[in-house]
């Protein structure tokens, strides 16, 4: 059984030394544990950094592309490597890194696919008010677009089997915290959740997020984009019934004033309903048309999969 963990890196050098040195190299149920440091075109000696500190393989974007493309080209090098399970951690040494044996446990005992570690942001009395509300606000979304009781759904400290890793498809581009956990729950993968430590960032501020309403903005469209790629049909219906039903209500109103011989002057909102229901109605085709489109996403995404796990199968023999 082997662990590897990816620590995605961009100007960390200082940081990554104490996160490689405090990776436990002994875990019950894991034979073998491998550090893997993905190198986000850092302009600091993160590289170095990182082969000093005894990392087993780093690997360098040749200029920053950023979190989600980072930790994309990560999982997919750990599968290449033969990983059974992935643990992904950030290179800020926020995390308590020994608590990597409590997150994977479930995936050593069949319990869950994924695992996250829950930051308890509630309690953090270390991390800056626009943050911890921002977080907040952004779990409770994902909870409601994604049904699953998400308590934190940004936190970075993740385990994943190599099924679950094999499944998942990350397209964005700024972070892919909230993007996993909606693709998790549409691909019928088992998604815990753990409570962590999340230290104070000692240094310098945080790489990925420069700015609070920037990274809200990123993170919700991310969560918008996946959203209507999994769930098309149910987003377009829910859009344009809305639509329709506001439609039929004005609708109805101005039939009771026509009923009672006080139409006059209320002719624009039989105007108003007549766009009302067109619109509605024509979302809702797009709904079906985005639906039809979505169930070739699902067989590609199959293939896609298929061919991964031939080819890693292929590596470890």
């Amino acid at each position: 059984m082997k662990l590897i963990v990816t620590i995605p890196a961009y100007n960390e050098e200082e940081s990554i030394k104490d996160v490689i040195h405090s990776i436990p190299k002994q875990m019950q149920g894991i034979d073998r544990v491998e550090i893997l440091v993905i190198d986000d075109g850092s302009t600091d000696n993160t590289k170095v950094s990182a082969h000093e500190s005894g990392a087993d393989h780093v690997i360098s974007n040749k200029v920053n592309r950023g979190l989600a493309t980072t930790f994309r080209r990560g999982i997919n090098k750990a599968l290449e490597l033969g990983a059974d399970i992935i643990v992904n951690t950030d290179a800020d040494n926020q995390y308590d890194q020994t608590e990597i044996p409590k997150l994977i446990a479930p995936i050593l005992n069949g319990q869950a696919d994924i695992v996250s570690g829950d930051r308890q942001i509630e309690k953090l009395d270390h991390m800056p008010s626009s943050k911890k509300y921002g977080n907040m606000l952004g779990s409770w979304v994902v909870r409601k677009v994604s049904g699953l009781p998400i308590k934190d759904a940004s936190s970075g400290f993740r385990a994943f089997s190599r099924e679950a890793a094999l499944r998942l498809s990350v397209l964005s581009h700024h972070t892919y915290t909230h993007e996993t956990i909606i693709e998790a729950q549409d691909k019928k993968l088992v998604f815990i959740e753990v409570p962590c430590t999340f230290r104070a960032r000692v240094g310098t501020s945080s790489r990925l997020i420069s700015g609070v309403f920037g990274h809200i903005k990123k993170s919700g469209a991310t969560i918008v984009r996946t959203t209507i790629r999994h769930r098309p049909l149910k987003t377009f219906v829910y859009i344009g019934g809305f639509l329709l039903l506001l439609g039929i209500i004005i609708g109805v109103r101005f039939i009771y004033f026509y009923m009672t011989g006080n139409s006059s002057g209320h002719i624009q909102s039989l105007i108003f309903v007549a766009i009302l229901i067109m619109l509605g109605f024509q979302i809702v085709v797009l709904g079906l048309l985005a639906d039809n489109i979505n169930a070739n996403r699902r067989i590609n995404e199959e293939i896609l999969y298929r061919l991964k796990k031939e080819q890693i199968k292929k590596q470890l023999n």
